[in-house]
């Protein structure tokens, strides 16, 4: 059961969906950790949409966006949840992962996901879309995560997954003017929008 970030139990860890969702659009601050005794329970699935544009080649976003998964995903084994990775540029998007329990995942997995092209982000939401379908038909008990890693530079303006519980924007957007369209889709989708170095002191 999860605890207070006041309560200070020892052996606790911190419960990093509940935290995320605790802290919404804000800045994080030390009173929107929560906190867990042990592993949560089995009964989620996250889904990662990961941005392989060229726009996230620049200043290595892409290769500080692949460290940060194989972060979130041990994080998902520990806990047995069910993760799924979905990688879109160019025109298209692919699942390259799951849905499943990753058991065996690694830096070989994420070694020959490059990057190029365009950013079609309607494309890969309409992919994570099928997926949360499915998966919302297959354990509608389940709590159901859509993580959008991306950079934000794409026009397009999908509509939020119905099937998603919870979003989460990971921003990678570094230029110097700023668009900042993973803000405003994740305050448009009612979900969560954190910078990178945010999530991995949280993991």
């Amino acid at each position: 059961m999860g605890a207070s970030a006041g309560d200070g139990l020892p052996g606790t860890r911190i419960a990093w969906p509940r935290t995320l969702a605790a802290k919404g659009p804000q800045p994080l601050r030390a009173h929107h950790l929560r906190f867990a005794r042990n592993a949560q329970p089995p009964g989620a699935l996250h889904c990662f949409l990961l941005d392989c544009s060229g726009s996230m080649l620049a200043d290595a976003r892409l290769a500080l966006a692949k460290g940060l998964l194989l972060a979130l995903f041990e994080r998902a084994r520990v806990d047995r949840h069910e993760a799924a990775l979905i990688c879109f540029s160019g025109m298209r998007a692919a699942l390259r992962f799951g849905p499943a329990v990753p058991r065996w995942w690694n830096e070989r997995w994420l070694q020959p996901i490059g990057g190029g092209g365009g950013t079609p982000l309607q494309t890969g939401v309409d992919s994570a879309t099928q997926l949360l379908t499915r998966a919302a038909r297959r354990k509608p008990a389940q709590q159901r995560w859509l993580w959008v890693l991306s950079d934000g530079r794409s026009a397009d303006t999908p509509l939020r997954p119905g099937a998603a519980d919870h979003v989460v924007f990971v921003d990678f957007e570094r230029d110097a003017l700023r668009l900042g369209r993973c803000a405003s889709l994740a305050q448009a989708w009612g979900g969560a929008c954190v910078r990178p170095d945010e999530l991995i002191a949280e993991v």
